[in-house]
């Protein structure tokens, strides 16, 4: 007995997969596309017998408006005879004998002005005067001069005409006249050689004249009192396609056209169609096997050295040689192998990196928790500092040796309160106050402002789209990202140069998505600030962003600003691209999110006098000490009457211990165990008219400020006593439903004039 090796074995299991597989394949295929040929061939057919349908139908419908025009005008002389003769009788018998027998004799009649009729004359078929008056009847009833009528073995195309016994005055009605005509099975039969059909004239359900035998008619009738809308009937064993058209819509019983198209035709072509497939298809799947047999050692040889070659890959072996030959797919597998294997080589350095970038964005994150949860305990210092300052310069004259260092205390936190929102803004966790804005108009009203910023060595220009759309941003934001790309080009063309600012509205779709893959496709308004300054080599364009990054000297920059812009157009839900060569200059491109939406006035930053205190109980809830005893010592001055508690649940009993009304909720944003957004919804329950206003240096990390401050308005620590007084005021004076919309723009509006005023180089 021959033994057979295993690696032989193998190759032999292969071929028989490949052989059934392919047997399999060509028989399922041959299946599907003969049952798609006969699906496309009955649906052709149907789409066939329709459209023949339709053309028979139309062709009748002409030919019959053809005739009742003919009729029409036989009926308007019949009507004119009759008037002439005060409609005597014998003008039926007259117009009955005509000796042309011209189209409309088949049928007259006469009636009097009652509807009766008084003389009816018809050449076959006599309709009885009861059935004739019934049918006149129902024509009148609905309005109608023309229709059709049954007489039981024959049916008529009629039409009816008054005539007047007052002419031309025509007000007295003399009777009417009737002319019609027979519909006969000579005219269907031409009607079925057009269109190469059976056709049937229905009278309800019964058939008036047909171009099938009338041995099949009554198999016919049955079916068609099945069936409301045949669409297939079988008739003497032969299956047909049937359409079916009412010619008289709304009128009982209908005239009905019924067209029928045999498939005896179709079908025996689709046999025929079905056997030359099925001869092919098993001339298919043997050739194929024949050739798959042929060639199957052909490529199963190389796919044994490529097995031995993952063999040596498992085992640690990245040298085992393999020789590929030829183009095909086997040896562009080997190929593809051989290169996989050089890949892995470089894999391990490559996973270090990607570990590094991870561990680099981590980085990155913590900072951004630190920084925020810093810069709320940075803020509260700030807000006792600022706020201190401010009541020692008020017991203080101008000329006092202590002024100026007040002055000074004062100046300086508001620098910190500066480098605060900065940090706040790379971790993305500063609290913006949106808006839908024009940002033409905004880089318009900064154009002064940027000038006095620009050297006289350096051109300057703004080219607008006049057709711009709406963005939704904060401005002072905005002002302070122009800023910076200003003060940052600038810099960067010390022998002078010029400096472009550009507005675009851009849809980025997936050709341009290609060019700027940071960019998701979508609609944007893009700002472009390019300059023609020194250019940045590709390690430096790669850190640009980073915080406390910088190529200046040392003490002039913070390495924030670029930090910060891309915090600002992050938080925005925009996005950045940066394209820059050594000497040839930089460009800038933001791109935010096009709006729909009518763009808010922003409110001129005037000072508004603050309003005086009418007794007011305003709950203060504020787990720093310093700063709540502050804002209490604040309102107490003002005249306000003030509840303080330290965290939310005490805010929730001194409001429940307290049995009066409580106006006004102030509370820090972000406190432990009850947030403040949480405390102003539970007290909402108690007091349904409070107002709240929110304090907070910074936004909590991962909570969106729109789900967490509805219905409250904002003051931004470190606050000054004067900010938060004309905040409370403004609270209480407006209705909870317009608290958003009709007082936080000009506070925006006085931080950013005064930020504006402060505006230094980053």
């Amino acid at each position: 007995m021959r033994r057979i090796e295993p690696g032989k074995a193998s190759v032999l299991k292969l071929r028989t997969k490949l052989l059934s597989s392919l047997v399999l394949v060509i028989a399922g295929l041959t299946c599907a596309t003969l049952l798609i040929l006969r699906h496309n061939a009955e649906g052709q057919l149907q789409r066939q017998v329709e459209n023949e349908a339709r053309n028979a139908i139309l062709t009748f419908q002409v030919m019959m408006q053809e005739r009742q025009i003919a009729l029409s005008h036989k009926a308007d002389l019949l009507a004119t005879v009759a008037s002439m003769r005060n409609g005597d009788v014998t003008t039926i018998d007259d117009a009955s004998e005509d000796p042309w027998q011209s189209p409309g004799h088949d049928l007259l009649g006469l009636t009097d002005q009652d509807g009766r009729i008084l003389a009816i004359h018809t050449r076959a078929g006599g309709v009885p005067i009861p059935a004739a008056e019934a049918m006149l009847h129902r024509l009148r009833r609905a309005g109608e001069r023309n229709g059709w009528w049954y007489s039981g073995t024959q049916l008529y195309q009629v039409a009816i005409q008054p005539f007047y016994g007052d002419p031309p005055a025509n007000k007295v009605l003399s009777g009417m006249v009737i002319a019609g005509r027979g519909i006969d099975a000579q005219e269907l039969r031409d009607l079925g050689e057009i269109s190469s059909a059976q056709v049937a004239l229905l009278y309800g359900s019964d058939i008036v004249a047909s171009t099938i035998p009338a041995l099949k008619q009554p198999e016919l009738a049955n079916q068609l009192r099945d069936q409301a809308t045949p669409e297939q009937l079988q008739i003497d064993g032969e299956r047909y396609w049937g359409s079916l058209k009412i010619l008289t819509p709304g009128v009982k019983p209908p005239v009905s056209l019924i067209v029928l198209k045999s498939d005896r035709a179709a079908m025996a072509s689709l046999a025929r169609l079905n056997h030359l497939l099925l001869g092919l298809g098993l001339v298919a799947v043997f050739a194929g096997g024949t050739l798959v047999f042929a060639i199957c050692d052909r490529f199963t040889r190389p796919l044994g050295s490529l097995l031995g070659g993952v063999d040596a890959l498992e085992k640690g072996d990245f040298d085992y040689r393999l020789s590929p030959r030829g183009s095909d797919e086997v040896a562009q597998l080997t190929r593809a192998f051989g290169r996989m294997r050089s890949t892995l080589n470089t894999n391990e350095a490559q996973r270090q990196t990607l570990e590094e970038h991870l561990r680099q964005s981590q980085k990155m994150e913590a900072i951004g928790r630190l920084a925020g949860g810093v810069a709320h305990d940075f803020n509260n210092l700030l807000t006792v500092i600022k706020g201190h300052a401010a009541l020692m310069l008020e017991q203080l004259q101008p000329d006092e040796a202590l002024y100026a260092g007040g002055r000074q205390i004062d100046q300086a936190a508001d620098r910190a309160a500066s480098l605060t929102r900065q940090l706040l803004a790379f971790c993305r966790m500063q609290v913006l106050q949106p808006k839908v804005l024009d940002l033409n108009a905004l880089i318009s009203d900064m154009a002064k402002m940027l000038t006095r910023l620009i050297r006289a060595d350096v051109l300057f220009g703004f080219r607008p789209d006049e057709t711009l759309g709406r963005v939704k941003a904060d401005p002072g934001q905005l002002e302070q990202v122009i800023l910076n790309f200003t003060v940052n080009a600038v810099d960067a063309m010390p022998n002078g140069g010029t400096l472009t600012i550009e507005t675009h509205n851009v849809t980025v779709d997936k050709d341009v998505a290609k060019n700027r893959p940071l960019v998701p496709v979508g609609s944007y308004v893009m700002l472009a600030v390019t300059d023609t300054g020194c250019g940045m080599n590709a390690q430096t364009k790669a850190r640009i962003f980073e915080p406390f990054f910088t190529t200046k000297e040392l003490g002039k920059g913070t390495g924030l600003g670029l930090a910060t812009v891309y915090g600002v157009i992050k938080q925005s839900g925009g996005w950045i691209w940066v394209e820059s060569e050594p000497g040839k200059g930089t460009r800038f491109e933001v791109y935010l999110p096009r709006v729909i939406g009518a763009e808010k006035p922003l409110a001129t930053p005037t000072k508004a006098p603050l309003a005086a205190s009418r007794g007011e109980t305003v709950l203060i809830a504020e787990d720093e000490d310093a700063v709540r005893d502050l804002a209490s010592r604040f309102l107490e001055a003002a005249g306000y009457t003030v509840l303080s508690a330290g965290s939310g649940s005490e805010a929730l009993e001194s409001a429940r211990g307290w049995g009066k009304p409580i106006h006004l909720l102030l509370t820090d944003m972000v406190m432990a165990h009850m947030r403040g957004p949480n405390l102003a919804a539970v007290l909402r329950h108690l007091y349904p008219r409070i107002r709240t206003v929110y304090m907070s240096g910074y936004q909590d990390y991962g909570v969106r400020r729109g789900d967490s401050e509805e219905g409250g308005l904002f003051v931004q620590k470190p606050f000054s006593r004067d900010n938060l007084l004309d905040v409370i005021a403004q609270a209480l004076k407006a209705s909870p439903a317009t608290i958003q919309t009709e007082v936080t723009v000009p506070m925006k509006a006085r931080r950013r004039a005064r930020r504006n005023r402060r505006a230094v180089a980053v």
